[in-house]
């Protein structure tokens, strides 16, 4: 099975699985190999990508210029790459079991 944190070139991959239009911006749990992240923002001119940018910082304890998003802009899926901190920091963070973090 996938894991949803792993390393790459440049930083930290997140693998996302979005759901918009939600009462608040939280995360859910895995789904697929991914993290679900529910998101208060509409999928709207970049606002649901924005809001996910902005909710991984603030989760991470990170500026918003270390989280990038990689892959999907227009998909539910979602790549975001974390730059300055290990996977393992990362996992923990956002508070994932131990089964989903990179090795």
């Amino acid at each position: 099975m996938n894991k949803p944190v792993t390393s790459a070139r440049g930083g930290v991959r997140v693998q996302v699985y979005v759901q918009p239009r939600a009462g608040r911006s939280e995360i859910v749990g895995e789904h697929g190999g991914s993290i679900k992240v529910r998101l208060a923002a509409p999928p709207v001119d970049g606002a649901a990508n924005a809001e996910l940018i902005e909710f991984l910082a603030r989760r991470l304890g990170i500026p918003r210029r270390q989280v990038a998003l990689e892959s999907g802009e227009t998909s539910r899926r979602k790549a975001v790459l974390v730059s300055g901190l290990r996977p393992e920091d990362v996992a923990a963070r956002l508070g994932l079991s131990p089964k989903a973090r990179s090795d």
